[in-house]
């Protein structure tokens, strides 16, 4: 679970909630109509820019990666692959076989080992993997940066719609007020689910992508020299280029 979206989102709401209640009644704050051309208006807009089959997968790995999504430490990943390639060392590729790791791509890759693939099949098939899911995080950081978008338009449309309806009763003053307000809250709205939600998304998936780029990569990196049976020393000493260079000294000293 990552805690800081869920804690974020909860927090900002929280802030705005708490804003409203001192200067007033939160029911003023709410307008199912408005709700309805934001929400509504964002998701239809978005289905236009996207196939219908891929948006449902696209928006639900997009959620997955943003909201449940375990970071995972290069160093934890070079400890593994080190300890895995001393494993094969002193037991060979079988050895593999009952050693359990924690990383589904490292997880994969050794049982290739252990099944005796070749390297060039090992390599391929990782590498496609990666690409693969590298492709759908992609597209669903672009299904949330189309909700973003859409949103504050929505928001601004909402708005028009609204004072529209006022100019057509200002033979009424009493409707003047009340009406406007509501006319605001659709841009309220589509601000809010824009800045909050949606565009945070975005930039959380972008650093998810580099992450797990790097991440993969070192993987498949790891598993091709496992398979080679290079030293486990030699080895480290070579994926230590994928730790931050600020990290490097310490990863040395713990070595």
């Amino acid at each position: 679970m990552d805690l800081s979206s869920i804690i974020g989102i909860v927090a900002a709401f929280a802030v705005v909630t708490i804003a409203i209640l001192l200067g007033g009644n939160i029911t003023q704050f709410i307008d199912l109509p408005s709700i309805l051309i934001v929400l509504g208006g964002g998701f239809a807009a978005t289905l236009v820019r996207f196939p219908l089959a891929g948006i449902g997968s696209a928006f639900i790995v997009g959620s997955k990666a943003a909201f449940t999504h375990k970071k995972v430490n290069p160093r934890d990943l070079i400890e593994d692959i080190t300890s895995l390639a001393d494993t094969v060392r002193k037991s060979g590729p079988l050895g593999l076989e009952n050693v359990e790791v924690s990383d589904a791509s490292l997880a994969k890759g050794i049982q290739y080992i252990a099944d005796g693939y070749e390297a060039a099949f090992i390599k391929d098939a990782m590498e496609r993997e990666r690409d693969l899911y590298l492709e759908r995080l992609q597209e669903g950081r672009k299904v949330f940066k189309a909700l973003g978008d859409s949103a504050p338009a929505f928001g601004m449309i909402g708005t028009l719609v609204g004072l529209v309806q006022m100019l057509a009763t200002m033979d009424d003053p009493s409707t003047i007020g009340p009406s406007m307000a509501i006319a605001l809250l659709t841009t309220l709205y589509g601000a809010l689910v824009s800045n909050i939600i949606c565009l945070p998304i975005v930039d959380k998936l972008d650093s998810k992508f580099d992450t797990e780029e790097v991440n993969q990569t070192l993987v498949i990196d790891g598993v091709l020299q496992i398979r080679e049976n290079k030293s486990p020393a030699l080895i480290r000493d070579m994926l230590i280029a994928y730790v931050p260079e600020k990290a490097r000294a310490e990863f040395a000293e713990a070595a």
